[in-house]
């Protein structure tokens, strides 16, 4: 392969790549294709943030909170915890960044608009997908089962748990593969109660989760490996074959005259408002779900002449999110932990799923299937902020998988434009009958297994004493018992879907668009189904494997 001149010499052409988003799936695309030896020009619509100000420090992150919510800049990503536990100025400026959603469907889209993108608040909880989630479709007959499975993914599964540094334990559960890790961390007292007494009384398995750890930065590590300045984009800039460029808000692809592949990139550079054009021999797609599908929607030729074709006339459609509710609940009479215990990806554990495997596990009422993540004795406040004391306190929260269905989906709303005059998405995405009789399910295990262990499903203001918060609280979609609205769980999925053929989906099982294969879709918009767990490792795997397959095909021409 020939590499393209440095941008100093004055090519028209100095990119071989340009890579869309510099979060979890951009950074690794970035690092992929340098490291096979590609120039790489990474564009990020957001700042580029130190590692200080981008992680903030309290008290100083809960007062600019309180700021953001007073004036409206972060009206809705409030209801999600992890707004709560991060520095507000890792969440979009609503003000900026609107979008619209039919009056009777809300959506809540929850944006990181900086360089790192939401990997810099992750949860870290990094599940592999089955083949029970791959296959689904050709189980059941509803919609499309994936072109890939989870042989294709695992190799690179595999490297970026170790890069990660993963901890679980090998369960050996069909339905939730077993991966590289490190030693699972410690159950707490309560937690192995939990474990016994589910098996006992519901036959029901409590693993331990699987993710990585908290950070605690120092001056030789400020980032967490977690994040992509942590460990992917810093390799990618190791390379010296990358540039990043913040502040470049990317409009649309320019298609080649006659179609068939795309040129460019044109993009609004945040700071000024002038427009520019970057071509590339290769166009990796990593905005993040929604925002990608907008991109597309806006290079179509429904749009603009000549523009992008979608032969499957799916593009936007099938738009997916993961279905969540939760409880909090006590125990009485459970040994403490004779050391504080972390919540986290690893700290934490799970009742994977355990229905609609197969004919055994068939449920009556709904298809697919869900996960509990589940903690006890992992967040307890100081002895006088415990409404209950010498009881355990845990929480249970459901995931489950969302059906995809034409009706959901992202449009373009060309009356309303943002702040940098492009157009809006308009997100129409509602629960249908089986994601309410998944729920239901989900909350009569929760109460199963609650009376199991001996406790009691309680509000959390029953639990702790909260006196500033309450009233927030009180008002938060997070303690509500009925499931949260689409989007609240932050796992959008959809919209550019893979399949084994341009009449059934957006991108083949390269994840290059049919309508240019030069474009590749490597972040959530490209999901034809999405299972129950959580899908940032499987995104970040199918990053990888279709940038190394692309860079592959640019060396041999």
């Amino acid at each position: 392969m020939s590499v393209a001149p440095s941008p100093t010499t004055g090519s028209a052409v100095p990119w071989d790549a340009v890579v869309v988003g510099a979060g979890a799936n951009g950074s690794v695309a970035a690092m992929v294709l340098a490291e096979a030896g590609l120039r790489v020009l990474v564009l990020e619509a957001g700042p580029e943030l130190s590692a200080r100000r981008a992680l903030g420090s309290e008290p100083l992150n809960s007062l600019r909170r309180l700021a953001h919510l007073s004036s409206g800049r972060q009206r809705l990503q409030r209801h999600h915890p992890g707004f709560w536990k991060h520095n507000p100025e890792l969440f979009v400026d609503e003000r900026q960044n609107p979008y619209s959603t039919p009056p009777d469907a809300p959506f809540l889209w929850t944006r990181g608009r900086q360089v790192g993108g939401k990997s810099l608040t992750w949860g870290g909880i990094t599940l592999r997908l089955s083949e029970a989630e791959f296959q689904a479709a050709r189980r059941d007959g509803h919609g499309p089962a994936w072109p890939i499975g989870s042989a294709e993914l695992a190799p690179f599964y595999d490297r970026l748990e170790t890069l990660l540094g993963v901890h679980g334990q090998r369960d050996g559960l069909s339905q939730l593969p077993d991966g590289q890790f490190l030693p699972p961390l410690p159950f707490t007292p309560g937690e192995k109660h939990l474990q016994g007494a589910i098996a006992r009384d519901l036959g029901l398995p409590l693993i331990h989760s699987r993710g990585f750890r908290l950070h605690t930065p120092t001056p030789a590590t400020p980032w967490p490996p977690s994040s992509a300045q942590g460990l992917s984009l810093a390799r990618a800039l190791a390379t010296g074959r990358v540039q990043l460029r913040s502040g470049a808000v990317v409009s649309h692809l320019e298609m080649a005259t006659g179609g068939g592949l795309a040129e460019a990139v044109v993009l609004v550079e945040a700071a000024s408002g002038r427009r520019e054009r970057v071509a590339a021999p290769l166009i990796v797609l990593c905005a993040s779900t929604i925002e990608t599908v907008r991109l597309l929607l806006h290079s179509s030729d429904a749009i603009r002449r000549g523009g992008l074709s979608d032969p499957s006339g799916s593009l936007g459609r099938f738009l997916m999110d993961h279905i969540s509710t939760s409880r909090f609940f006590s125990i009485p009479s459970i040994a403490p932990p004779t050391e504080p215990a972390e919540l986290s990806g690893a700290g934490s554990c799970f009742i994977p799923n355990t229905v609609n495997l197969d004919e055994r596990s068939a449920e009556e009422g709904f298809l697919r299937g869900y996960g509990i993540w589940a903690a006890l004795q992992r967040f307890d406040p100081p002895a006088l902020l415990r409404r209950c004391p010498g009881e355990a306190v845990g929480f249970l929260i459901g995931h489950g998988e969302v059906m995809p269905r034409a009706d959901n989906r992202v449009s373009l709303d060309c009356k309303r434009t943002d702040a940098w005059d492009l157009p809006i998405p308009h997100i129409d995405c509602r629960w249908g009958t089986n994601e309410r009789a998944m729920v239901a399910h989900m909350q009569g295990r929760m109460e199963a297994v609650v009376a199991s262990a001996g406790g009691r499903i309680r509000p959390i203001e029953e639990l702790f004493v909260l006196p500033l918060l309450e009233p927030l609280i009180r008002n938060s979609l997070a303690v509500r018992p009925e499931a949260r609205p689409p989007g609240y769980y932050i796992h959008e999925l959809g919209g550019a879907r893979m399949a084994g053929s341009p009449e059934a989906g957006v991108v083949d099982a390269w994840n290059r668009c049919w309508g240019a294969p030069n474009v590749l879709v490597t972040d959530g918009a490209c999901w034809p189904s999405a299972g129950w767990q959580s899908p940032t490792l499987t995104e970040m795997a199918i990053t990888w494997r279709a940038c190394a397959a692309a860079a592959d095909r640019m060396r041999r021409g």
